[in-house]
């Protein structure tokens, strides 16, 4: 039975616990907006992450920095109204949550009573972990996200794999397991060597996600634009691309662009007609608005 045959029902968080447990993959996919939403729900992901890296595939801005809540939102509402199944997660923008707890618990708030979040996401370790802690305290699921976090991306000395020491990898770990401590429900792995994750796993009791992290994790996640070869930037090591649909879309429009200066588009098939009796009423009618004799009538008792 395929997945487009088996019965569709809403996951819960529980399910990715019982997928850890049963070694069955968690397969999660960054979109952003309806349409891809819809698309991935009905491949039968598990989960949808709408995350910051829209600011740079989707909107356009040279960074994760500049997208604020409130476009983050709109883009997080459009992906829940595309869903049925898969969990939906909510990436919290730099700005957002850091300065205190009561603005991390608010600005979580949000992201559930406004955007219908399952759950929300932060990055990093250190102050971070309190964040969370506090989020989970006021009864909102998290996700950490460690190694390679764009929200520091220069701090980290830019979009690079991180814990490729001893030191710097016992570091990445030591977050992942203070953000377990806080409560975090799930944990996202960034960029790092593979024998850090095989290292991290058996430490860990909450389902891992890895992205550019080796395959011993839970689950993996990949950008919904990137693996449909739809973004032309530079991509990460990591990417996998599994169609090619930017060169389709740029060879689609240029064909229409084409037709419509050649006059091959729109054809007769294209468009709609009236009926014969109605189209000729219609100029009679226009051209007695116009006072003008229609052409053809009687030219009466003048």
């Amino acid at each position: 039975m395929s997945v487009h045959d088996a019965p569709r029902r809403r996951l819960a968080l529980g399910d990715l616990a019982a997928k850890k447990k049963d070694g069955e993959p968690i397969v999660m996919v960054t979109a952003y907006d309806h349409p891809g939403a819809r698309i991935v729900d009905e491949a039968g992901v598990d989960m949808v992450l709408v995350g910051d890296s829209a600011a740079m595939t989707v909107l356009g801005y040279d960074s994760t920095v500049p997208v604020t809540v409130d476009e983050m939102l709109m883009l997080t509402k459009a992906v829940r109204r595309g869903l049925t199944t898969a969990l939906l997660v909510g990436d919290l923008p730099f700005g957002s949550y850091e300065a205190s707890d009561d603005i991390a618990i608010a600005t979580a708030q949000r992201f559930v009573k406004e955007a219908g979040c399952d759950l929300v996401k932060i990055e990093r370790g250190g102050s971070t972990v309190e964040r969370a802690r506090a989020i989970v305290s006021a009864g909102i699921p998290v996700v950490g996200h460690v190694g390679l976090t764009p929200q520091s991306a220069t701090a980290l000395g830019g979009y690079r794999a991180q814990g490729r020491t001893a030191e710097a990898a016992l570091a990445v770990i030591d977050d992942a397991l203070a953000l377990q401590d806080a409560g975090c429900s799930l944990l996202v792995i960034e960029a790092v060597p593979a024998e850090v994750t095989a290292a991290l796993m058996p430490l860990l009791s909450i389902p891992v996600i890895g992205i550019g992290a080796g395959a011993d994790a839970d689950g993996q996640v990949l950008v919904f634009h990137d693996l449909l070869g739809l973004y032309d930037g530079p991509a990460a090591k990591f990417v996998k691309r599994y169609a090619d649909l930017r060169a389709a879309a740029l060879a689609g429009v240029t064909e229409y662009a084409r037709e419509v200066r050649s006059g091959e588009y729109p054809a007769p098939e294209h468009g709609y007609a009236m009926p014969a009796e109605q189209a000729e009423r219609m100029r009679q009618l226009l051209a007695a608005r116009a006072g003008v004799r229609h052409p053809g009538a009687s030219p009466g008792a003048g």
